[in-house]
């Protein structure tokens, strides 16, 4: 990849620059780097040699080591190479956030073979995609999620079938009898029957069934092979829904994961002494590589949750004095709605950001207000391994996608034609960079059209619509899917969503379209109320604030309001779900 201070301009480069956002990059950091030339699994293991007593993972009041962490993934890895994990072998990943997810998705690595994580949401007619697809024979589960997962097993072909599953109990991971302890980090109420139950093994025909603490304690390191896998050897498979079709799994290596888990740690300002909040889930590409390896390569403590709940995260981030969260913009928003907010101390805070939807201006100006906080936003794709794009720590642009990361080149084209757009208009965001998937699994035809030619380099088409602005700086319009057509005027949701945030009396809005005898096409916003808002706004008002605050064509025509919107496991508005639900009352 040639140096854009020494490489000659071409045609393309003197009529759109494209190097407008090192303006504004951090003058502390190169803009590419060489990451190593070596292994995940050797993130952990160099932060085990050199932070041996460090806590490394943190949950419910139970604090791993580096050293403990590792010793636990090569017993793990010992236990999966007896039965029958070979290099390049595929082994699903099942679970929530918990320090078993960590040591392994590790012990994984460890055997030279390659971690399918899987949405623990899923339930069995969609897990046996994720068996089948992938020819995976082992997987690692627990013990709340493994009957499903029996399920969709035993309705596959003999031959299809998983052969082994190692199962774990939450409780594994903490002290059962601390619970309730002065100074013990207490269990939320709603989730003591799922994390404090010791459920039963699945019936599971055909499929031999592992304790996970037989697992370790059997586990010999000394009969496991030598760990061999190099940086181009495939290292993840998460899955990626499309608008049609089955989840697509995307081919990462070790080197496209490094990559960003190392720039990642460089763009962040990362310490050892970092206390990270790790509530992205890990099955996600967000948390498994912006929040776990970048913590692992850079020696930080995770401080885990299995899933979001407000008092507890801020219980949690007050406790361990947490400096970095990386999060879903909801997240933000529900936890300063929380009614015991004042009691929760954010004054250790020094980083904070995410990506997945836009965070609300005035949310944005509130933590700036009272934490001198800057929300950075980012954006990425499970195919770009998460960040190919992220706002500089230091001069963030609300409601932005940031610039280009390390490393990394994008454009904005036309998605019909196929050329660079003028700067400033809209158009399909291509990228190109080392964290950039190989291809979709068994898919290569789907590969083929999802990369482009361009400029002489492989460009990933994001499927996004955005532009760039005169600083390099880029934004979001929409996917290209997601358009309302209204009477021949092109509504995008996502602006509609960010004005409806400026409403006192909305706490969350996704736009839809809804069939209109006359437009065709009409806005619907589907609506969460404030607590305090309830009983007191009607539709009609939420329609008459819209209609004073947005162009005749935009504002909603139709308001529905719901208690919940629908949220996919990495915290994201599932839009697709409540649009469906749309079109088939239509």
């Amino acid at each position: 990849m040639s140096d854009p201070k020494t490489s000659v301009p071409t045609a393309t480069d003197t009529a759109i620059p494209h190097t407008l956002h090192y303006k504004v990059w951090p003058k502390r950091l190169p803009h590419r780097i060489t990451p190593p030339a070596t292994s995940l699994w050797h993130n952990l293991a160099v932060s085990a040699l050199r932070y041996p007593d460090k806590a490394a993972l943190v949950f419910f009041g139970r604090v791993f080591t580096y050293a403990e962490v590792l010793q636990k993934a090569e017993r793990l890895a010992a236990t999966l190479h007896e039965m029958g994990v070979q290099k390049g072998d595929r082994v699903v990943l099942n679970m929530q956030n918990c320090p078993q997810w960590v040591i392994a998705h590790f012990a994984i690595l460890r055997a030279n073979a390659v971690v399918v994580p899987v949405n623990p949401m899923n339930r069995a007619e969609e897990l046996k995609h994720y068996i089948t697809d992938p020819d995976a024979e082992v997987a690692i589960t627990t013990a709340d999620l493994a009957p499903e997962l029996a399920k969709a097993n035993a309705r596959l072909p003999p031959a299809e079938r998983l052969r082994h599953m190692v199962i774990t109990h939450y409780s594994d991971a903490f002290d059962l009898h601390a619970q309730g302890a002065e100074g013990a980090e207490v269990v939320p109420p709603a989730w003591q029957d799922w994390l404090c139950t010791r459920h039963g093994e699945p019936d599971a025909p055909g499929c031999g069934v592992t304790r996970w603490t037989d697992a370790l304690a059997t586990g010999s390191p000394g009969r496991l092979p030598a760990h061999s896998a190099t940086p181009q050897d495939l290292a993840v498979l998460p899955y990626t829904s499309g608008t049609t079709g089955l989840p697509k799994g995307c081919m990462h290596t070790h080197a496209s994961i490094m990559h960003n888990a190392v720039a990642g740690s460089l763009w962040g300002n990362s310490t050892p002494e970092n206390r990270v909040l790790a509530v992205v889930p890990m099955f996600h590409i967000t948390g498994m590589v912006s929040v776990l390896h970048t913590s692992i390569y850079g020696g930080a403590t995770l401080i885990i949750m299995p899933r979001w709940d407000r008092e507890l995260a801020g219980r949690l981030i007050s406790r361990w004095r947490v400096t970095h969260w990386a999060n879903i913009p909801t997240m933000v928003i529900d936890l300063l709605a929380s009614p015991d907010f004042a009691d929760f101390d954010l004054s250790s805070l020094v980083q904070i950001g995410g990506g997945g939807a836009a965070m609300p201006q005035a949310v944005a100006q509130r933590l700036w207000a009272q934490y001198g906080l800057r929300f950075a936003e980012g954006y990425g794709l499970t195919e770009t391994a998460a960040p190919s794009h992220s706002n500089p720590p230091d001069a963030t642009k609300q409601q932005c996608l940031g610039v280009p990361f390390v490393s990394t080149e994008a454009r904005v084209i036309d998605p019909v034609t196929l050329k660079e757009v003028p700067q400033g208009e809209r158009g399909e965001i291509i990228i190109y960079g080392p964290q950039n998937f190989s291809g979709y699994w068994k898919r290569p035809e789907a590969t083929a059209e999802a990369f482009i030619e361009f400029e002489g380099k492989r460009f990933f088409r994001s499927g996004d619509l955005g532009h760039m602005d005169e600083e390099g700086y880029f934004f979001i319009t929409d996917r290209l899917k997601r358009m309302i057509n209204a009477s021949g005027f092109k509504v995008w949701p996502a602006e509609v969503e960010a004005l409806m945030f400026k409403h006192p009396a909305i706490q969350e809005a996704c736009i839809i379209s809804t069939r209109d005898a006359y437009r065709g096409e009409t806005v619907k916003a589907v609506v969460v109320l404030r607590l305090e808002a309830k009983g007191k706004t009607t539709e009609n008002d939420i329609i008459d604030w819209c209609k004073d605050n947005m162009a005749a064509y935009k504002y909603p025509r139709v308001v529905q309001f719901v208690d919940a919107l629908p949220k996919s496991g990495s915290g994201k508005v599932m839009w697709r779900t409540l649009q469906e639900a749309e079109t088939g009352k239509a």
